[in-house]
């Protein structure tokens, strides 16, 4: 059934190509400024990544003005304010984010006052409230998860209160998305399943939630496919080109399909649980997806029916509810070869999250705004029993 209506709107362009980010000259040309201020973190430059990064910089006839290098492990209110002031002392025209999604979502916010100006908090709380386009930002992932290289969110953790903060705008999408599988090959086993959960949860969620559409259901299956097929290779053998590329190209279509359709339950859990007891967001996605997928069951069956196939089991035979649950199989049986690779936590007890924490994971996720659209309604009574059987 096609919905009453629905928006489309991805701006970024992408440009996807292993060792790209050495001749980015004709994107560069098109964006016309010199001066760019990277942002990223002390393993990526450790890696040699940010200097990649700058070579390619220099060879397009641009150059790197100022780094900042303190991102942590997830966004920090405190590291965007610090970085902004740096960025706008360096006398830099645009950013270039290199890293994972906190990297990524850390450039998105220093972009608001680095452009406009402010207090993030106090002036851009809530949804939409930029009313100008920011000075360019480009992207070069160096996970396969967030998708935040396409999207409108930036998620931006306040130490203080113990929570994270979403600054959900049309104009924090980047300009530009490098997508380059030689710039993920270094990352770690734990790090490439983690983030490849992200990814599969985002399209996941995408495809059941209550504003799925025709163009964000082709983003989501599409990247759903890619990682239920990669994401193990990857896994195992980081130097595969082939399974990084692929699982890039999923992050970035499954980025694509949740701007549109958003998240649900999942990624309520999810940010609770990284903002109270600070577990990576892939980490806890990956515990959290099949318990969300059966806490919404009743409402997304036709829909899990649909997705068992393209996940790569046989349904052939089966009722409409049987090959939904083939669906939520599917997702536990490749968590557990991420877990025999000892790439991949399954349980909440294994990460640090103590059994009387459990009710305030589900308290969490009813206030953060993806049970807005998640399809059945987010009771914490209701969700506690999911919780307590993932821990």
């Amino acid at each position: 059934m096609l919905p009453d209506f629905f928006e489309f709107y991805s701006p970024t362009k992408i440009v996807y190509e292993a060792g790209v980010v050495s001749d980015l000259k004709p994107e560069l040309d098109i964006i016309g400024i010199q001066k760019y201020f990277v942002i990223s973190d002390h393993i990526i430059d450790d890696l040699g990544l940010v200097q990649k990064v700058a070579d390619g910089l220099e060879a397009a006839g641009c150059e790197m003005v100022g780094k900042y290098l303190d991102v942590a492990q997830d966004a920090r209110l405190n590291d965007v304010q610090t970085c902004a002031e740096k960025v706008k002392s360096s006398g830099a025209e645009g950013i270039i984010s290199v890293g994972g999604g906190s990297v990524i979502d850390t450039a998105k916010a220093v972009n608001i006052l680095f452009s406009v100006g402010g207090d993030l908090v106090e002036d851009y709380s809530g949804a939409h409230t930029l009313t100008q386009p920011l000075k360019p930002h480009v992207v070069v992932p160096t996970t396969a998860g967030t998708g935040s290289e396409v999207t409108f969110v930036a998620v931006i953790y306040d130490e203080e209160n113990k929570e994270k903060l979403a600054f959900p705008d049309k104009f924090l999408m980047p300009n530009l998305a490098v997508l380059d599988p030689e710039m993920t090959v270094s990352l770690p086993p734990k790090m490439t399943a983690a983030t490849g959960m992200d990814a599969l949860t985002h399209a996941v969620e995408a495809y059941v939630g209550i504003q799925a559409a025709p163009i964000s259901d082709v983003f989501a299956l599409g990247a759903i496919e890619l990682i239920m097929k990669y994401l193990k290779t990857a896994t195992e053998d980081g130097q595969d080109i082939e399974a990084r590329g692929a699982m890039l190209i999923a992050a970035t279509m499954a980025g694509i399909s949740f701007t549109h359709s958003m998240c649900g339950c999942v990624h309520g859990m999810a940010h609770a649980t990284g903002a109270l007891y600070r577990v990576p967001h892939g980490v806890a996605n990956a515990i959290f997806l099949p318990f969300g997928m059966e806490y919404n069951f009743e409402e997304i069956t036709e829909r899990l029916a649909r997705l068992a196939s393209v996940m790569g089991e046989d349904v052939s035979g089966l009722s409409e509810e049987d090959a939904a649950k083939k669906a939520i199989e599917a997702v536990r049986k490749l968590t557990a070869s991420l877990n025999k690779l000892d790439a991949l936590s399954l349980r909440l007890s294994e990460v640090g999250v103590p059994e009387d924490g459990l009710a305030d994971i589900a308290e969490g996720a009813l206030n953060d705004g993806t049970s807005f659209y998640n399809p059945r309604e987010v009771d914490p009574d209701e969700l506690l029993p999911f919780i307590q059987r993932a821990f």
